[in-house]
This record gives structure tokens, sequence and C-alpha cells, in this order.
């Protein structure tokens, strides 16, 4: 049997000397599966995104990401399973301001060698103008700017093709398309999920517009996950 794209099991996490955040018996998503989060804030989906990402380590339990338990990576090694396996669109895009947008896009390749060679049979930079011409962002002169002159919802772009290029194992999208208007965000959608199914890519996508969620194979609220005693029925 194949091991999910995100396995968590008993996991429960808390900052030191505060209570708990998170406590969560079970939750699985499977490859290539498209899973809509939602939760108001301080319901601890950053948090768990936190815990997927490797960024953070739960105090007890497992989180496993295609087969490899986070935990038994040190900090360097969780780093480089990053790199390799997962594409994250950030709510604050975390775009690196003195690069052009072309040179933001190709960057996690640089990183990874699986990325890389997903994309081995199309030349880097042809596989990013694809990415950014499909989200409305190839013309313009757009792509050799740095990302400091485009607007918020271009950056927001931006940040998808980055997450996107080389095909990742699983993307992680935190409320992605905050910033875009409605016939952009629609777009957005559609390419985020057709390139999530052309590659088998796992997406995991939070948002607080319950109405996206039709988009998906699964909706899940973070009530029905985190069973941390102030928030169990």
């Amino acid at each position: 049997m194949t091991d999910p794209a995100i396995d968590i099991e008993a996991a429960e996490f808390a900052w030191k000397d505060q209570e708990l955040l998170l406590a969560i018996p079970r939750f699985t998503v499977a490859r290539g599966e498209r899973v809509f989060l939602k939760g108001p804030s301080g319901s601890g989906k950053s948090t768990l995104l936190g815990l997927i990402g490797g960024v953070l380590t739960p105090r007890s339990g497992t989180v496993r990401l295609i087969g490899t338990g986070l935990s038994g990576l040190d900090a360097s090694g969780r780093d480089r399973f990053r790199a390799e396996h997962l594409g994250f669109i950030f709510q604050m895009f975390n775009l690196i301001p003195y690069l052009t947008v072309r040179e933001n896009v190709l960057l996690p390749l640089q990183f990874s060698s699986a990325r890389r060679q997903r994309v081995a049979n199309v030349e880097p930079g042809r596989e990013a103008l694809r990415l950014l011409d499909a989200l409305g962002l190839a013309g313009n002169g757009l792509l050799e700017r740095p990302v400091t002159q485009l607007s918020i919802g271009q950056q927001q772009r931006v940040a998808a093709a980055r997450a996107l290029i080389g095909r990742p194992d699983i993307v992680i999208a935190d409320e992605p398309t905050s910033a875009l208007d409605t016939d952009t965000r629609d777009g957005f959608l559609e390419l985020l999920i057709n390139e999530c199914q052309a590659g088998g890519t796992t997406l995991l996508f939070v948002s607080h517009d319950s109405s996206l969620s039709t988009h998906f194979d699964r909706s899940i609220a973070m009530s029905e996950i985190n069973r941390t005693p102030s928030r169990a029925n």
C-alpha cells in the first residue's frame, strides 16, 4: 500500500509553558488528493502547517510525509526534505525582494535536484514562463522586474508559480487567494488544481473562504481534527 502524502498520528503541540494548541489523533491526506482546510483565526491552522512543513516539531506523536518521519530528521535534513518535496504558497508571499520575477520562480530548482529533474526535458526558464503566462504575468516586461515593483495580487501569483515549478510532491497553500479579485482568483484556482492534477501533486489549501471548497476533493474543518480539551465537543 502506498504511504499517504501526509500522515499525522497522535500529534500534540504547545509552546513552552503554554497550553496545548494542537491535539490531532489522526489526519491523513492521500497522494494526489486536493484538500480544503478551513477554520477561524486561532484554530491552529498555521501551527498545523508548521508541523507539516517541518518548521515546528510536535512534543509527541508523529508527522510523516510520503513515508518519511520528520522527527527522525535533524534541522538540515528537514530543510533538504522540504526543498525536495514541498512547495509553499505563503500568506505573506516570502518572495526575495532583490530578485526578479523570473529569478524568484526559478529559486526552488537551485535547491532541489528532484524538482530540477522533473523539468529536465524543458529548459527551466521556459517552464517558469509557462507558469507565469498561465497566471497572466508573462507580458509587459514583468519577468525581469524586481518583485517589489509588482502589485500585491501579482506577487501572490508569483509565489504560486514558485511553489508549482518542478512539480513537488506536496503543495501547501496558505490563504493564497486573499489578494486576488474574483476573475483572477478563478483563473488562479484552475491553474493550481490543473497543475497539481497533472503532476500527481497533493494539495492542502487553507482558506477562510468556504465558497472555494467545491473545487476540492474533500473539505475539512480544523475543529474536526484538532481535539484539544478547549475545542473538543
